[in-house]
């Protein structure tokens, strides 16, 4: 018990504090409310038109690309920390784990997947029916 103590201490801490300063908002917040208090506000510009922009294919590649290689490099840069403590059994597993990104990398590159932007849209145009 003397070693989870302080663990609830903080957490009980940490709720009393949250719920104070919920409870002062909203006590000292003013209760009045208008149309222009429920307009959206953003960087000082009145909004104007649909927010629902839809977003082309392209935007949501890199988004992914972007989250694929960056826990591909968070796994390397670790494996590469921990070299000597996990010797062959740790490369085989890295190397296994390289192998299929790269695999997957090749399955897009042939589906066309990496095929997008202005160059694709020139190649697209340029082809014979």
């Amino acid at each position: 018990m003397s070693e989870i103590f302080p663990l609830l201490l903080h957490t009980l801490i940490a709720v009393a504090l949250i719920g104070a300063l919920l409870l002062a908002a909203w006590w000292l917040g003013d209760k009045q409310t208008n149309r222009n208090k429920d307009l959206s506000y953003e960087s000082g510009v009145i909004p104007s038109g649909s927010a629902r922009l839809p977003l082309h294919v392209p935007f949501y590649l890199i988004a992914i690309f972007f989250i694929i290689f960056d826990v591909e490099t968070a796994f390397i840069l670790t494996w590469a920390v921990a070299w000597e403590q996990l010797g062959l059994a740790g490369l085989l597993h890295i190397t296994f784990f390289i192998v299929a990104l790269l695999i997957g990398l090749a399955w897009l590159w042939i589906k066309g997947g990496l095929e997008w932007g202005p160059s694709a849209a020139k190649r697209k145009w340029t082809k014979a029916p």
